[in-house]
């Protein structure tokens, strides 16, 4: 069996500042936490132990909280990014999905493209955006920003 690397979260656990949702919400939240830990590359800039790493994720006055920690508990460290940069993008991307949906049901195959076109390149950029806002506290490769994106998407999903 391969080793796996040490930089990589192992968990990730949503705060109770987040709160409960719908059924609907609660699975895609699941679904998006076991698509983060199943592939992932996180490591917090300036530590040298390396991971792997748990990762507890929050809302606190209108920001983002990501509480990392080791393998063991031990506190990493804290880092809260301001949710304000992804305010337009998340509320985009919300209304693409609702588009994408309806479209599923009565639009020809083209237009459902068209619209899923839109809604990959919305969710890039979102990825993109956490991407940067990340830099210098978190190295994450595009991939992973591209699952925490799609967390920070259902955690405000309020279905």
């Amino acid at each position: 069996m391969a080793e796996q690397p040490k930089n990589r979260l192992i968990d990730v656990v949503l705060d109770e500042s987040i709160g409960r949702s719908t059924p609907d919400v609660e699975h895609e939240r699941e679904v998006a936490i076991f698509d983060l830990i199943e592939e992932n590359s996180f490591h917090p800039v300036g530590d040298d132990e390396g991971g792997p790493y748990r990762l507890r994720l929050g809302v606190r006055d209108n920001k983002l909280v990501f509480a990392i920690s080791r393998e063991d508990g031990e506190q990493v460290v804290t880092n809260i990014l301001s949710l304000t940069p992804f305010r337009r993008i998340v509320k985009e991307y919300f209304m693409i999905c609702e588009s994408y949906y309806e479209a599923i049901r009565s639009a020809s195959s083209a237009q459902i493209e068209a619209i899923d076109m839109g809604r990959r390149g919305l969710h890039n950029e979102g990825s993109q955006t956490l991407q940067d806002r990340l830099a210098g506290k978190i190295d994450v490769d595009f991939d992973t920003a591209r699952r925490l994106f799609t967390l920070v998407c259902v955690l405000h999903w309020r279905g």
